[in-house]
């Protein structure tokens, strides 16, 4: 397919969805972590050890992205997914083939494959905005959605649905889900083109549509331009703030869950092992698949009411869920409904701040600023499970009433972030 072409913009969705899926694999990682782990099975690796793969895939997706941004701007989005794809990919296909020890695995797993997930991850939400403008939150929900779900989807193929690990072993299961990841993206990468200069969906009048969601009137700027403003540092700070909040409260919510229903009183709860197990079921459900929907949702909202409006509403809602959760989480039923309230929000926040990156600083650059803006949930995510790994160690064993701080916190961050963003005004080009 050529460059720059009038085509069905839906095929970008599609090609979005292929891309965004097998991205997804770096949350598929707990999966194999117990084989990993086995100290009579073949590897024998630490916990610390399985962690710290995660932790530089984690940290190679977020520095990869804003040189892959810079990189689509110079040689096009479909190349640089595609290159994104054949690095996971090869990431993937070397582990199953060489990854017997720690340091093959840190560097084909972690390396590679989160260098190739930096590459590729931004531009389906960049294309996908060029094509639906008229939709650009439900674009970015899906696209973000596909990542989530990828996840789930990857996880179960190796676990409870495909039983892959037990059938084929995970070196195996690394070669065919590198071969999975660079043909699937590869694929998607055909669609990831942007539609010609000038290009509107018939019938779109984006004057009035921003006028009628009170949005702030876009301005097209590149991250140095963007860098100069207040507008680019809120962003920056409530984004960071919404996703250490959210990750903080996932590090502790299973065992939140379990020392709230024993301190219900409810006699089949008495036993820790049971309400652990059934927090645990609450969290896998509710949170898990909240968390996927609530993206499509949250952008589809954005679409309705501007994105300025909907960071605003489910910051506030996630703070007072967070603080609800703490309260009226010995009910299952309302342990259920918060986690699957905060599951949505957490999920939320991936769609929105790429809308509020494009809404400030202009759809055109998304690409690029967008790739800076998202180290805010760089460093939410590695201060967020740290905080919550902290907060773990002081409230093992002392009750429910030791879970407050986090919640509290958490719910702090949130109301901030929301004050934050009600108050931005429209960016201004600094002078030169």
């Amino acid at each position: 397919m050529a460059e720059n072409k009038v085509m069905n913009r839906w095929l970008v969705v599609v090609g979005a969805l292929l891309v965004q899926l097998c991205l997804g694999a770096i949350y598929a990682w707990s999966v194999f972590t117990t084989v990993l782990q086995d100290p009579e099975g073949a590897f024998r690796f630490s916990a610390t050890e399985t962690q710290i793969i995660f932790s530089v895939g984690l940290g190679m997706f977020a520095a990869l992205m804003p040189f892959a941004g810079r990189l689509a701007a110079k040689i096009g989005p479909r190349k640089v997914t595609l290159s994104g794809g054949l690095v996971l990919g090869a990431g993937y296909i070397l582990a199953g083939l060489l990854g017997r020890s720690f340091a093959t695995q840190l560097i084909c797993i972690g390396v590679l494959g989160g260098a190739g997930i930096g590459l590729a991850y931004v531009n389906p939400i960049a294309v996908g905005m060029r094509w639906f403008p008229d939709k650009k939150g439900l674009i970015t929900g899906i696209a973000v959605a596909g990542f989530g779900f990828g996840a789930l989807l990857w996880v179960q193929l190796a676990g409870a649905w495909g039983h892959l690990l037990d059938t084929m072993g995970v070196l195996n299961v690394f070669l065919v889900y590198g071969i999975a990841f660079a043909v699937l993206v590869s694929i998607g990468s055909i669609f990831m083109v942007y539609p010609p200069e000038g290009w509107r969906p018939a019938g779109w009048n984006p004057e009035a549509s921003t006028k009628r969601k009170r949005d702030l009137p876009a301005c097209e700027m590149c991250p140095g331009e963007m860098a100069k403003t207040s507008q680019c540092y809120v962003t920056w700070f409530a984004y960071a703030f919404c996703a250490l909040a959210g990750l903080m409260v996932i590090g502790v919510a299973k065992l939140f869950g379990r020392d709230a229903l024993v301190s219900s009183g409810l006699e089949k709860y008495a036993d820790p092992k049971v309400a652990a197990a059934a927090a645990s079921t609450a969290y896998a459900i509710f949170f898990a698949l909240a968390n996927g929907f609530g993206r499509i949702g949250w952008g589809i909202i954005a679409d309705g009411i501007g994105w300025k409006r909907s960071i605003v509403t489910m910051a506030v809602i996630q703070g007072v869920a967070m603080a609800a959760l703490y309260y009226l989480g010995s009910s299952f039923a309302a342990l259920c409904l918060f986690f699957a309230v905060v599951g949505a929000n957490f999920g939320g926040t991936l769609a929105l701040f790429p809308l509020a990156t494009a809404g400030c600083f202009g759809a055109k650059n998304v690409g690029l600023n967008y790739g800076w803006m998202f180290t805010a949930y760089g460093v939410g995510g590695i201060v967020g499970p740290i905080v919550a790994g902290i907060f773990k160690d002081m409230g093992q064993g002392k009750g429910v009433t030791a879970w407050m701080p986090p919640f509290m916190l958490a719910a702090a961050l949130c109301i901030v972030a929301a004050v934050m963003m009600g108050t931005i005004k429209p960016p201004k080009k600094a002078s030169a």
